[in-house]
């Protein structure tokens, strides 16, 4: 770039020079006044990345060129704006050229940082990574409408489906926006913008999106791409934006967990959730091995939805942030070898968390000896893999890769 630089103001020089030539014809002398290369700065911080307004106050010159100081491309006019990502104190340079040769002016221009808002701080994980994912709360309700008054509610999400509650917003401290679908529900819309960042008089701030499809939350787009932060802190933000109809909606983002503490969040829905078997589907539950998971049971007719023992299929399976195991067998426990309803074997005990062993985004081991998770005689070592999971249903494996038989269970959320 210094390279190009020094190369910009020999073509400059040259071209005086070259005047000069033409003008020789016209007058006897090539002498003129050296240009002197002056300028002030301004700077825009009400907005976020900042805006620098250069106005060129030489003398004696024609030709001007800039270099903001930054790694950007050379720029050229009389007064001209540049829009700086980062915090740092940059060295900017004018030249000027005129008939009696070139003159230049560095001058030092300190970008100040937007990181003392604390609602900014947050978005980005100021001085740590300066860059953060966020995705969709696990909580109900992560969606809400509210009326144009912003504090009648007209409605409110439940659990999302997955192919929504996988998706990823993130900015880093360029004032870059990637949005990252995941699993898009539908149309693929990933994409980058740039965002401005927008102080205001309550301490926290605004979004503004910069590119015409961009959005955050909803793919409706809201007025003006502009987003109201409300709430912000290493744990949650919460954002608000005006649709086209005058109702507003709310979204309630999280910092987006690594893998396996994503599948912990699932399992316990962050604080507690229940888990039933999925008598909904067909094959709820199959025994075989590793490599050929039916291959015991059923091995034969698809065993239909709704077909499971009623004493089976109302078992309650809790699991807590606090890793406590509850199991409400309500009115009786389904046990294997008689297949018969008997007493229930109703339990609180603990479980641990961890990288699955095989197969799996991860796998808990359930404590008490008698504990159990969908047959009584599944998983002699009580480790259960968990092969997938989302927000509403789970597909549970018990033992280990090596072990005959395994149990594979289809489970919902209750």
């Amino acid at each position: 770039m210094r390279s190009s630089f020094r190369q910009s103001v020999l073509l400059l020089a040259l071209g005086v020079v070259a005047l000069g030539s033409c003008r020789k014809k016209e007058v006897d002398s090539l002498e003129g006044p050296v240009p002197t290369a002056a300028f002030t700065v301004a700077l825009n911080t009400s907005v976020y990345p900042v805006v620098a307004t250069f106005t060129n106050t030489s003398t004696d010159g024609f030709l001007y060129q800039w270099d903001f100081g930054d790694g950007s491309a050379l720029a050229t006019g009389v007064n001209v704006t540049h829009t700086y990502t980062l915090p740092r104190t940059y060295q900017v340079k004018l030249v000027v050229a005129g008939r009696g040769g070139t003159g230049s002016k560095p001058m030092d221009v300190t970008i100040p940082s937007i990181c003392s808002n604390a609602a900014f701080s947050a978005l980005i994980d100021c001085g740590k990574n300066n860059a953060t994912s966020w995705t969709y709360s696990d909580q109900p309700g992560a969606i809400k409408t509210f009326a144009a008054n912003g504090t009648t509610q007209l409605s409110a999400s439940g659990l999302l489906p997955d192919c929504q509650a996988d998706d990823q917003f993130q900015f880093d401290q360029t004032f870059s926006y990637t949005y990252d679908g995941g699993d898009n529900c539908g149309a693929n819309l990933n994409g980058k913008s740039g965002f401005i960042f927008r102080p205001t008089a309550n301490g926290l701030g605004q979004i503004v999106l910069q590119r015409p499809k961009s959005f955050i939350g909803l793919t409706d787009s809201v007025v003006n791409k502009t987003y109201d932060i409300v709430e912000a802190t290493a744990t949650v933000l919460r954002l608000r934006g005006t649709n086209p109809n005058g109702t507003i909606t709310e979204v309630t983002l999280m910092p987006t967990p690594p893998p396996l503490l994503l599948t912990e969040r699932r399992l316990t829905g962050g604080s507690s959730r229940t888990w039933v078997l999925d008598n909904t589907v067909t094959n709820p539950i199959t025994v075989g091995t590793e490599a050929a998971p039916e291959s015991y049971y059923p091995n034969g007719p698809t065993v239909a939805a709704g077909t499971l023992p009623a004493c089976q299929a109302d078992d309650e399976y809790t699991f807590t942030s606090s890793h406590s195991f509850i199991y409400d067998a309500k009115a009786e426990t389904f046990v294997a070898g008689s297949y018969s309803c008997q007493a229930p074997r109703s339990l609180t005990t603990t479980f641990t968390f961890g990288q699955a062993s095989g197969a799996g985004v991860g796998q808990f081991v359930l404590t008490a000896p008698n504990a159990f998770i969908g047959a009584t005689d599944a998983g002699a070592d009580h480790t259960y893999r968990i092969l997938s999971i989302n927000n509403r249903t789970m597909v549970l494996r018990a033992g280990g890769p090596t072990a005959d038989p395994v149990f594979t269970f289809k489970m919902r959320v209750k």
